[in-house]
Parts: C-alpha cells; structure tokens; sequence
C-alpha cells in the first residue's frame, strides 16, 4: 500500500480551492510514492461551502473518474497535514487506495446492513451524523454491534447551516448521493490495517465515584452521599457564596465511563472509555445534579475541566501508542517522549502509515491550544509528515461512544496490524 493522495484549499470561491486541490491530488497521483489508482475519496467541507456541497462533490468525480466511491460531510473546520482550516472556506480531500471488496460506502439509501447480507464482512467503520437524528447514541451502538471488532470512529457534522453528508458509489444515481440527516460513512473489511485512539481534552479534579442514585439524567448519590454535596465539596465553594459557586460550576464537566478499570489512563489523564459531558444544572431540593447524559446505577464518575496542558500532552501519547502498535520490534513503551521528539526523522516507509483522519472537537483546535493550527502541528509532531485529513466535530464518535471535547485519530498502515 502507499501513500495515500491528499489536497487542501482555502478560498473565497469554492470552485477555485476545488480546483486547487483536484491540482495537488493529480501532482502526488504522478509521483512513484503515492497510489496512482484510489479508489476511495473523503472529502470534508467547512460549513462555508456547505451550500456548494453538491457542486464540489461532481467537480471532484469528473475530474477524478477513477476514484469509484465518495464519503464526507460538513464541519467549522477541517484538517489537514499540520494545518487546520477554522471557520473559514475551505477543503480537505484524501484518496484511500482500497481494494473494492475491502470496503463499502453506506448511508441511509444504501445501509450498511444490505452490505452484509450479501456478504461483506465490515470489521470497522467510519461514521458521519447529523446531532439532531432521533436516538442517535443507541444507532452508533447499533452499527458497531454491526461490525466483526464492536468499535467505529467518526464525528457529527457541525456548523451554522444545513450539515449534509456525501456517501456515493457507483451503484446509486448522483441524485442521491447528498443526505441529510441520519448515519452515513464507510465500512471496512478485516485485511484493512487500521489503528484508531481517542485523546481527551480535560484534567480530572476528583476522585472516581460511583453513581448510587440517579433519575434519568440526574444524578442524586455519589458514594451515597447527596451528588451536589459530593461537586461543592470537591469544587471546595458552597451556595452561601452562589456567585463563586456558580462561575466553579459552569467551569466544570463531568467524566462518565461504565468501567471503573478505564477511568484512568497514563498519567492520571482519563481512559479512552470515559465520557465527557455538561452539567446541565443543579438541584438544591434534591442536593441532586443534572448533567447532560442519561445514567446508569455503578456508572463511574469524576469532576473535570478542560486543560490545554492536559490536552496536549494526551495527544502526544496516542501518536506514541500509535508508532508503538506499528513498530513494536524497534520501540519500547518507556521511549513515548523520544518518539515525539524524533517523529519528524523517521522516514514515512518505516512508520508503514498510508494515511490518516483526525477528527476533533469543534470546541478544541486553536481557540483551546493556542495558535492555529497548534493542534495538527501536534499530530504530526506524533506521526510525522502524513497524509491526513479530517473535521471539527459537534460530537466524536469512538468504540461504541458518542464524545465531546475529545479527538479521534486513525491512521491506515502499509498491511495488516
């Protein structure tokens, strides 16, 4: 497998940056280290040419007829190698050069389920939603039931207009192939190489409690004692200073995992398994707390709050768990910051990484690292000078799992893992 042929454009006209990186993609498709015949295109939009999507999507078929098979769908930014675009037009297109057996394209007109009763086996997929489908976590749950591995990863489109989503194959009229609403995305076979991390974006500030009471999405007893208590305790405020409890509050966020086990990662950083949601509000009659997740009695439970630090150092260690599950033979574990440091060195052959898709959270990039493009910059400090591409999520999908405030990482590797 080689690498993987990749483009990214911003410009006022849609059909300038289109043709910029239809220009980058032909260029790489001529050089003897990139595949010279995908087969699969991911094309992600900002939210700027949302309304263009239509547009876009025929200029890139028919000026690239080889690639049989399009996906993609809206978000405020996209991401490309080292740089993202934020609220601003712009593209980001990646060719995946896939067997066609390896892989199907599936969406609401064309189901992934009609895929598998005629026999394909998905071991993975990608997904694309729209945050507003009724029932959305129970579909996600459902379509990763659906797969040989139980996991799949992807995002919610985001933005301020309509949010459609592309999932074309040569099977269905071009009439069909924008969506709106619903799941959409690719499945992937088990001889695709694939190796996905979640990284989370906040610091814990409590210990791990388990949920002893609740009411649908209100929590009314941690460790058995009242939940408000339990925040304002931990929070170190009370409501005879409302004013200070308040500002605390809306500060925080609240980590939620089924499995006490993961909680916790490396570093006292959270585990891939938890859930970061809002507080939503409180209940002084009840000394309850409502976040914004229904719950589960001996669900795990910790108080957070974001941390650029946190968030950066979490990101670094799953592009050295990556590089770690792709070189085992030539990298110990206990060498995770050399990696980072030394990624850029290491020649992209030896990495065996045809390509990835980063998909992050609209509420991170560089308003939450600091500089644009900050966050990309670490990616590629983690993996090297990859081909790479992907959005700004409303919501991350991951296993079985919708996020927030997280990223999702995936990079294709050169043969099986």
């Amino acid at each position: 497998m080689k690498l993987f042929p990749h483009g990214h454009a911003t410009h006022p006209q849609w059909a300038m940056a289109t043709g910029l990186v239809i220009a980058q993609l032909r260029a790489q498709l001529d050089q003897p280290d990139y595949a010279d015949q995908p087969t699969l295109g991911l094309v992600y939009l900002t939210d700027h040419y949302a309304a263009h999507a239509q547009e876009i999507l025929a200029q890139l078929q028919d000026e690239l007829p080889g690639v049989s098979d399009w996906s993609g769908t809206v978000g405020v930014g996209v991401c490309a190698p080292g740089v993202e675009y934020f609220d601003e037009p712009a593209l980001s297109v990646m060719l995946l050069d896939l067997a066609a057996q390896d892989y199907r394209v599936f969406s609401g007109v064309a189901p992934l389920s009609q895929a598998l009763t005629q026999g394909f086996r998905a071991n993975t997929a990608l997904i694309h939603a729209d945050g507003q489908s009724p029932d959305l976590a129970e579909l996600i749950q459902e379509l990763a039931q659906a797969t040989e591995s139980g996991q799949v990863f992807g995002g919610l489109a985001s933005g301020r207009t309509d949010l459609p989503q592309w999932a074309w194959n040569p099977g269905q009229p071009a009439t069909h192939s924008l969506l709106f609403g619903g799941l959409s995305g690719v499945a992937f076979g088990p001889d695709v190489g694939l190796v996905s991390r979640v990284t989370q974006g906040c610091q814990p500030i409590s210990p791990a409690r388990t949920v002893t009471g609740h009411d649908g999405h209100v929590v009314t007893h941690l460790d058995d004692e009242p939940a408000l208590d339990v925040l304002l305790s931990d929070l170190g405020v009370d409501l005879y200073d409302p004013t200070r409890a308040i500002n605390a509050v809306r500060a925080t966020l609240v980590g939620l995992t089924h499995q006490a086990a993961t909680m916790w990662s490396r570093g006292g950083q959270f585990g891939e398994e938890v859930m970061v949601r809002h507080i939503l509000g409180l209940d002084p009659n009840r000394r309850a707390v409502a976040i914004s997740q229904t719950l589960q009695a001996g669900m795990q439970l910790a108080f957070c709050r974001r941390d650029v630090q946190a968030a950066k150092a979490d990101l670094l260690r799953i592009g050295a768990e990556i590089r770690e599950a792709l070189e085992p033979e030539e990298i110990s574990a206990e060498m995770a910051q050399v990696w980072a440091d030394e990624a850029q060195a290491r020649p992209v052959p030896e990495r065996r990484i045809a390509g990835a898709i980063y998909i992050s959270c609209a509420g991170r990039g560089g308003p939450h690292f600091g500089a644009p493009g900050a966050e990309l910059q670490l990616v590629r400090k983690a993996l090297g000078d990859v081909p790479l591409t992907g959005f700004f999520a409303g919501g991350e999908i991951a296993h079985q799992n919708l996020y927030g405030y997280t990223g999702v990482l995936t990079v294709f590797t050169q043969g099986k893992t």
